[in-house]
């Protein structure tokens, strides 16, 4: 990449993260609204006391193709959503990444329970996480 191509996605990643930053905080709370670096955190407040929790977000954008962001950190945040676009993705991926966020915050508002049903488009659905972690069913592959 050399210096030029290096200080480009750095720059390209800076301004990805503060589009979807400046398009997101209508939908979602923004506890720290300044410009971000590479990335920044959502909190899920407003949607869990409509019944859903960022761990329901997050499971609902895997049934839209997108990979969730990391949830639950920082633990300063309560239910953070640390949203972290690459350099490289483009315009049209961060337009349809709002549009899914908005969608879901849609769904929560008309009907929760659609997307505490999610993920079901994945090999796996709906787990129980606390059974999960309780009694991991766990098995050594060659």
């Amino acid at each position: 990449m050399g210096g030029k191509g290096l200080k480009q996605v750095s720059e390209d990643a800076v301004l990805n993260a503060n589009y979807l930053k400046e398009k997101l905080k209508k939908t979602y709370k923004l506890p720290y609204d300044r410009t971000c670096m590479h990335e920044f955190v959502l909190s899920g407040d407003l949607q869990k006391e409509k019944g859903v929790n960022t761990m329901g977000i997050a499971k609902r954008l895997m049934d839209s193709n997108i990979h969730p962001p990391t949830v639950y950190f920082p633990l300063i945040v309560h239910e953070a959503m640390m949203i972290e676009p690459t350099e490289t993705e483009s315009k049209e991926t961060l337009d349809n990444f709002v549009e899914v966020m908005e969608e879901i915050n849609r769904e929560i508002n008309e009907d929760p329970e659609l997307v505490l049903e999610r993920p079901v488009k994945t090999p796996v659905s709906r787990v129980d996480e606390t059974l999960a972690a309780r009694q991991p069913n766990l098995r050594f592959c060659e």
